[in-house]
């Protein structure tokens, strides 16, 4: 089964577009202004900086969204007060869907009867290869379009600085979103796309994930009050440094890495060696 654009009326495809960066970052008002081209876009991302925060969502505490100023006469902005995976679940109920109870959703109807055609992540600022893909909410974004079959794609870059310039991006972003609407992505995977800190590209390239691991993770710092506090800071080991088929060797040597990535996170290679720990009661 794929996931395929679900757009067969002859419209231009409707995209959803979230980050984790928040709703004013740079990063994804350069991605929103790359596809309008393409499709009619809407947006609706945090309130402020998520950064990783995975796939977590809201389930304990409740949620506001707030119209904010549109980019250009064409692109709907919203901004939510949760996570990057809530403002994916708010849009497509509140925006998208028909609910056959009128008061249970009150926003403008701009694009209510369309699913979203696909789901864009980013542009983050900073790279979400290797391990990074587990912790990052941009990859949250497209993760959760992917839980509902919907194709997705996650975009970051090397460039931490959130003023760098992304129009380099440009041509790679509408090339790999003009294919996944065209084509669609099997079911249960979305893109990993990660832009090296460049602005002139040696090519593209496929690749799997680098293993590696965050190591000096914690700094502990003694507060004025008395006890201790502690920053999450670390910096990134690549364990596999000559692996060429990585997307960390992708992202050194200049190339932009595409990662795909699968929801289906079960071990099939290592599940027949469990197959003697299977049992009937009685």
């Amino acid at each position: 089964m794929n996931s395929t654009p679900n757009n067969m009326s002859g419209r231009r495809p409707l995209i959803l577009i979230s980050n984790d960066d928040g709703f004013d970052a740079n990063g994804i008002r350069a991605l929103a202004d790359m596809v309008r081209p393409i499709g009619d876009v809407l947006v609706c991302a945090p309130d402020g900086p998520r950064s990783g925060f995975s796939c977590a969502f809201s389930a304990t505490k409740y949620l506001t969204l707030q119209r904010q100023h549109n980019m250009g006469d064409d692109i709907e902005v919203w901004s939510c007060s949760g996570t990057p995976v809530d403002c994916v679940k708010l849009a497509i109920d509140q925006f998208c869907l028909e609910h056959e109870d009128p008061s249970h959703c009150t926003y403008p109807e701009a694009h209510r009867h369309r699913m979203p055609d696909l789901i864009l992540g980013g542009i983050n600022h900073g790279d979400n290869s290797t391990v990074n893909n587990h912790y990052s909410g941009t990859m949250g974004v497209a993760k959760e379009g992917c839980l509902k079959y919907i194709p997705s794609i996650a975009f970051s870059t090397c460039f931490y600085n959130e003023d760098a310039n992304l129009e380099p991006l440009r041509p790679y972003v509408q090339q790999i979103v003009r294919r996944v609407l065209a084509e669609g992505l099997p079911k249960g995977i979305c893109l990993n796309v990660n832009f090296p800190a460049r602005e002139v590209f040696e090519g593209v390239r496929v690749c799997r994930m680098t293993y590696g691991q965050w190591v000096n993770e914690v700094v502990r710092r003694p507060h004025p009050r008395g006890y201790d506090y502690y920053w999450m800071v670390g910096h990134y080991r690549n364990d596999e440094p000559e692996a060429k088929d990585s997307d960390q060797w992708a992202l050194n040597n200049g190339f932009v890495a595409i990662t795909p990535t699968q929801i289906d996170v079960t071990a099939y290679a290592y599940m027949e060696h469990l197959r003697d720990w299977e049992m009937d009661n009685g």
